[in-house]
């Protein structure tokens, strides 16, 4: 976040947790890097995509700039979070499979929409903010080859894209009207490999929301990692016995496997802490030395811990081609012994998810965790100014009290 912040403009815009004002642009880029930065922040099954880390950012920004009411910005965040979390649906796994980070693309479509709803912009500036989006959505996973720090600064991008989006648009600049489904649109770009399912995005469209079963990641790492932590964890409150182990082999998705199994030498022994979040056999690791799979267990000390290095030298996995991701995120588990035996331990659901909920009082001990690993101690009152912006209460000044003093 150093370097982050060091490149972002002064200005008169609150940098959620800093004291120090920003531009309109490096707010949205800013907060938008720090929420999705330890990789703890919500995910959609049926994606993945993160829908808060963008439309928060971004919403937050455009209601300080055109002194939004918060209902309006509320408003904005919802109707955001839903057209993201379609798109994902309309796109499912074709995003990644081309080498792009859906949050990233898709995000910036979803986060100017709903700048538009929040500033109640016409149907005209609507559309040529959205074909302008088209040309700034962007955000490659090559991230993945080295654990550099590419992922954690896309949905402030994608925040401040959109607000650029919508300006240029409010100001009359014209953007392509068939951005989505044009011959050279986001859809043949950004997804090539199937065709869209554009049923997704709009059956029941305003009735059914599908953005409901968001889920509350449990664990600050790669969304569909957590089952397989969980299976680990679960197995090391059964007692088991780290010594004598073979192998540990898992069922996996094929879709995930270019993400967070391979390659597999690398995924064993992460170059760095941020890696080590988009490493299944590290996750593993954790989950069955540790026990725990928290921020402080993502550093630089722990990469080098031999105990954790050794486990996770031993993990493989097999694709089981019925697995049903990317509609569920599923864990399996399954520890060899020297003498022939086997444990095994498996999870269909992703814990924090529809199937399996947090409760609000986990969300809120998760965002004073959150905010403690961060240094800043005064979580209750924080809280309190969050739910009123979500509840619509007040208007754009509120969003201030979210800096540090």
């Amino acid at each position: 976040m150093v370097a982050t912040k060091a490149a972002v403009e002064g200005g008169n815009h609150t940098a959620i947790g800093h004291s120090n004002r920003v531009s309109s642009g490096g707010a949205a880029l800013l907060n938008g890097t720090s929420a999705h930065g330890e990789d703890f922040d919500d995910t959609f099954e049926g994606g993945p995509v993160h829908s808060g880390v963008v439309l928060v950012p971004a919403l937050l920004a455009a209601a300080e700039t055109w002194q939004l009411p918060n209902d309006r910005t509320a408003l904005g965040i919802s109707v955001g979070s839903e057209i993201l979390c379609r798109l994902a649906l309309t796109l499912p796994k074709a995003v990644h499979k081309a080498g792009f980070h859906p949050t990233a693309v898709l995000g910036t479509f979803a986060a100017t929409l709903g700048i538009c709803v929040a500033c109640n912009a016409n149907a005209k500036v609507t559309a040529n903010a959205l074909g302008i989006a088209g040309s700034m959505a962007s955000g490659i996973i090559e991230y993945l080859g080295d654990g550099s720090w590419t992922k954690r600064m896309h949905p402030g991008w994608s925040a401040q894209s959109a607000l650029q989006a919508y300006s240029l648009a409010r100001a009359g600049f014209i953007g392509p009207r068939k951005v989505f489904e044009g011959t050279h649109g986001a859809f043949s770009t950004f997804a090539p490999s199937i065709s869209p399912l554009v049923e997704n995005l709009f059956e029941d469209l305003g009735a059914r929301y599908v953005s409901d079963t968001i889920t509350f990641k449990p664990y600050p790492c790669g969304t569909m990692i957590q089952p397989y932590i969980d299976c680990a964890i679960g197995l090391q409150r059964e007692g088991i016995f780290l010594d004598g182990i073979v192998s540990i082999d898992c069922k996996t998705a094929e879709g995930i496997v270019h993400r967070l199994w391979e390659p597999l030498s690398l995924k064993r022994k992460p170059p760095t802490a941020y890696a080590a979040k988009f490493s299944v056999p590290f996750g593993i690791a954790l989950g069955l030395v540790r026990g725990t799979a928290t921020l402080g267990d993502y550093t630089e000390e722990s990469i080098q811990d031999p105990v954790l290095l050794n486990l996770s030298s031993r993990v493989g996995f097999e694709i089981d081609p019925q697995n049903p991701y990317p509609k569920a995120f599923t864990g399996h588990v399954r520890i060899v012994y020297e003498d022939g035996k086997t444990i095994e331990r498996e999870q269909d659901h992703m814990r924090g998810g529809a199937s399996d909920p947090l409760s609000r009082s986990e969300i809120d001990a998760k965002f004073s965790d959150n905010l403690a690993f961060g240094g800043v101690r005064n979580s209750d009152e924080l809280l309190t100014i969050c739910n009123e912006i979500a509840s619509g209460v007040g208007d754009f000044n509120k969003i201030s009290r979210l800096a540090v003093k």
